[in-house]
């Protein structure tokens, strides 16, 4: 490939030491990249690469580099580099950057958006593949972009999921087919405002020709910025008809939700485009499983739902799973989001108790206090004996009871992500379900 010939000879700082920057520092190598600079912010991550430069070493040895490099996550109002990040934001690039300006012979749908991207780029993966198109998921739901070697493969797709942190950098993206599901607040401790978190997600579409494919919500907000930026896209909008017709026809509870019906609406459009038949799609939906962490049902016994949907670290995201069931034993808590809009007055109705982890506990109580009836822990595990008493004061209820952990939070305080905590969760519950009911 004629750019990695001109990669070659330029120099790199990878910045950032996890999966995404191993996978950039071994696809540099591979391409024959001699000048390779590496820098974590973590110390214990430094001694690990023995890296031991000093502030001036870094200084003077990293702004002479052609490309950063930059993984996705670290933000530049935080990173303890911010100042030299900043002074030098026109040579950072993306692990997807890389694969774009190397690789030319694909074609690329990429999903971004606040709510619902993993899930939609699986249902997009299964029925492209189950309708006898080749296609790879990529990005932050499947393997790093870099790890993935297209060669000489045509006709294939690739599906990939970009969060607003990678767009944030991206500079070399130009999928055939972009979408846009959703926009609601999120990561503004990352991105600092709204329309800041609004310009990173819209960079999808900024290399986009006519013969590309822009796919957008009905919202006022994304829709106006659009056009403001004068992007050269087709647009295709989500249309309440298309909505109607997937209500009609899925027969999968997994995705009954109205959330889910909002972002299948594009698969929709989209799989239109690839003159996939209506009966083809609704028979490939109405098998599909989900994925863990998502509003996941992974035990039912003596009438009670367990739910796992650690994934939900926003209310947003908590409010689409509390509106599905009744009788919910709602577990919630962790590190708060910035500007959450909290609001759990149409909620209460289907919530029976909260039980309150974590470390920022005093914020969800005052947003729950007096609304519905809760109890105060530390942990999951200490939460469980006020769970499963209550569940004994409740064996004779006819109805289905929902035990649901949907934090609205981040994880950080006690785990090292959302899954570590969905499947401690899924543990626990196991384990007492086996010893109590």
């Amino acid at each position: 490939m004629i750019f990695s010939k001109i990669l070659k000879n330029k120099s790199f700082l990878v910045y950032g030491l996890g999966v995404t920057g191993i996978s950039a520092i071994k696809f540099l190598k591979s391409i024959g990249v001699k000048s390779i600079l590496i820098w974590d912010d973590n110390s214990e991550t430094r001694k690990k690469y023995n890296l031991k430069y000093k502030e001036k070493n870094i200084k003077k040895g990293f702004s002479d580099v052609d490309y950063i490099v930059l993984s996705p996550g670290i933000s530049l109002l935080k990173s303890k580099k911010k100042k030299y990040l900043k002074r030098n934001k026109n040579k950072i690039i993306t692990d997807i950057d890389l694969f774009f300006l190397t690789n030319k012979i694909f074609k690329s749908i990429v999903v971004t958006g606040t709510n619902g991207k993993s899930t939609t780029c699986s249902i997009i993966h299964k029925v492209l593949s189950n309708s006898g198109i080749n296609s790879e998921l990529l990005g932050n739901i499947g393997k790093p972009i870099l790890n993935y070697n297209l060669g000489k493969k045509k006709n294939i797709v690739l599906v990939i999921e970009m969060s607003s942190f990678q767009l944030e950098y991206s500079k070399y993206i130009k999928p055939n087919h972009a979408i846009f599901i959703n926009f609601t607040k999120d990561h503004l401790d990352w991105h600092g405002n709204m329309n800041n978190y609004l310009k990173s997600k819209l960079k999808i579409f900024s290399l986009q020709n006519k013969n590309d494919f822009a796919y957008l919500p009905q919202d006022k907000d994304i829709i106006k910025s659009f056009k403001k930026n004068n992007f050269r896209s087709s647009v295709i909008l989500n249309k309440r008809k298309t909505y109607n017709i997937l209500k009609k026809n899925i027969l999968n509870p997994y995705l009954s939700s109205k959330s889910n019906l909002e972002n299948l609406s594009f698969i929709y459009d989209l799989k239109n485009n690839f003159k996939i038949s209506d009966k083809e799609f609704f028979s490939i939906l109405n098998k599909f499983k989900g994925l863990p962490h998502r509003q996941e049902i992974f035990l039912k016994k003596n009438n009670v739902f367990f739910i796992n949907d650690s994934k939900a670290t926003t209310f947003v995201s908590t409010k689409a799973c509390l509106m599905n069931y009744k009788n919910i034993l709602w577990i919630l808590g962790g590190l708060k989001k910035k500007d959450d809009n909290f609001n759990i007055n149409k909620l209460k109705k289907n919530v029976l108790s909260a039980f309150i982890i974590g470390k920022e506990r005093s914020f969800f109580k005052s947003k729950i206090d007096k609304k519905i009836k809760y109890f105060e822990t530390i942990s999951l595990k200490q939460t469980m004996k006020y769970i499963f008493d209550e569940l004994r004061y409740m064996t004779d209820k006819k109805s289905a009871i929902h035990v649901i952990l949907s934090p609205a939070s981040a994880s950080y305080d006690q785990f090292r992500n959302f899954e570590e905590r969905g499947n401690q969760f899924k543990k626990l519950i196991i384990y007492n379900a086996k010893k109590y009911l």
